[in-house]
């Protein structure tokens, strides 16, 4: 079993915690261990995190020349490795540089890919990897199999699963690989990297504040901006408010866009499609505001107020900013 950990100026992406854990239950199930890839610069510390969360062994590339992520060098070190240890399944995150790599390299072995996977499971009787996936835009969920080639590859939604817990305690074998020039063979030359800032991302923040077709007008979104902005959060959006231009798509919660597991989730005009629950149902928190009474949402939901939004979230936002006040002069 084996789950490549992606990282970034040497600080290990959460994803590669999750497929840890995934990992782990899997190769129980098969007998196997877990092992784990990273590649970049200065990983000293990125490899004790990983020890920590239970790999049993740690491949590392650590070199300046693969520092900064290139399609081709990763996907060569990763091809090499998989040769060299044969794993049954290879798991990675589908990430932005998950997706680039896993095609890559299940092109190259000639094997299959199941991308963007919601669930993954060991089948009792065959002992094959089962890959579950939304498909059809996320109107069905489709089980997957790749019964012949080998390894079992799949790039797995970020916060569908459980992180790994922290065991300082754990104890793993660490291999230091060789990056060799033959592997450095590359179309792209990074020549400067300047950092955007950015507003935070809805998969990372701890509060999501969403709206649906409910809001009636595009500017609604601009109510929902003000109220994520008091809470610290950010701002989410179903499907169908994407698909009519109200907010750009990386706004978008559900299976056809991104899974969230805040510790509170605000759904505003948002009825509960199958697809939208299924993307943030995992909420440790959830308030919905709908007129509909017998709306979905409301199953799912912590709190439900039956109500207009453009009054609750005004009285809302009233009440958080009058509540920080009164704390900030205590």
């Amino acid at each position: 079993m084996l789950v490549f950990a992606e990282q970034k100026a040497g600080k290990v992406h959460p994803i590669a915690y999750e497929l840890l854990s995934k990992g782990k239950e899997l190769a129980c199930e098969l007998g196997e261990r877990l092992y784990v890839v990273i590649v970049g610069g200065g990983l000293d510390r990125a490899i004790k995190e990983l020890v920590h969360r239970g790999a049993d062994k740690v491949f590392v590339y650590d070199d300046p020349l693969v520092a900064d992520f290139r399609d081709d060098p990763y996907s060569n070190l990763l091809v090499g490795l998989v040769r060299e240890e044969k794993p049954s399944i290879f798991l990675i995150g589908a990430t932005a540089m998950g997706r680039s790599l896993g095609p890559r390299v299940a092109a190259s072995l000639g094997t299959g890919l199941t991308a963007d996977c919601t669930g993954l499971e060991i089948d009792p009787k065959t002992r094959l990897l089962v890959q579950v996936r939304p498909a059809y835009g996320g109107n069905i969920m489709a089980t997957i199999i790749c019964p012949e080639k080998r390894p079992q590859m799949a790039t797995v939604r970020y916060k569908v699963m459980n992180e790994a817990k922290i065991d300082p305690t754990h104890k793993a074998e660490i291999i230091k690989k060789h990056v060799e020039p033959r592997f450095l063979l590359d179309r792209v030359k990074i020549l400067d990297f300047k950092p955007v800032a950015e507003e935070v991302s809805i998969v990372d923040a701890n509060v999501v504040v969403s709206g649906g077709k409910g809001l009636g007008d595009p500017k609604g979104f601009k109510l929902l901006e003000e109220l994520a902005q008091v809470l610290k959060g950010a701002v989410g959006a179903s499907r169908p408010t994407v698909d009519e231009g109200w907010t750009d798509y990386h706004h978008q919660v559900g299976l056809s866009g991104r899974t969230v597991r805040p510790t509170l989730y605000m759904a505003f005009g948002i009825s509960g499609a199958v697809q939208h629950l299924a993307g943030m149902r995992t909420s440790e928190v959830i308030i919905a505001v709908n007129k509909d009474a017998e709306a979905p949402i409301f199953n799912v939901a912590t709190l439900g107020a039956v109500g207009d939004l453009y009054e609750v979230i005004p009285r809302l936002i009233r009440k958080v900013r009058a509540y920080q006040r009164d704390r900030n002069v205590r």
